[in-house]
């Protein structure tokens, strides 16, 4: 299982397309080349701390079966990180999810 912190309204749209195709905040997987996700929850909760603090609107943790994608997924360092990520090179189907919990900041820590 890997995480993938989601802003509720583009998790929500990904139903009728029946993919998901956002990279990260404010960036789709066509600008940025892959979907950033987290290895576990504490690695997520570090991610929420780090980049999601000032969001506003509500978020979901989605909870992704890898064996589920179809696509490559890559465990890579990020410059100025010393831990690697799992980045996924392709949409994730929505049949993929296996859970979208909502998700709070404030759990970040």
């Amino acid at each position: 299982m890997i995480y993938h912190l989601a802003l509720a309204g583009d998790w929500a749209a990904a139903g009728p397309a029946g993919e998901y195709r956002v990279s990260t905040l404010g960036r789709t997987l066509e600008e940025e080349g892959f979907i950033h996700a987290s290895a576990d929850l504490e690695q997520a909760r570090g991610v929420a701390g780090r980049f999601y603090r000032d969001v506003a609107e509500p978020l979901v943790l989605l909870a992704i079966d890898e064996d589920l994608l179809g696509c490559p997924v890559r465990r890579e360092v990020p410059d100025g990180m010393t831990e690697a990520f799992p980045h996924i090179y392709g949409p994730v189907p929505v049949a993929a999810v296996v859970s979208a919990t909502p998700f709070a900041v404030e759990d970040a820590g």
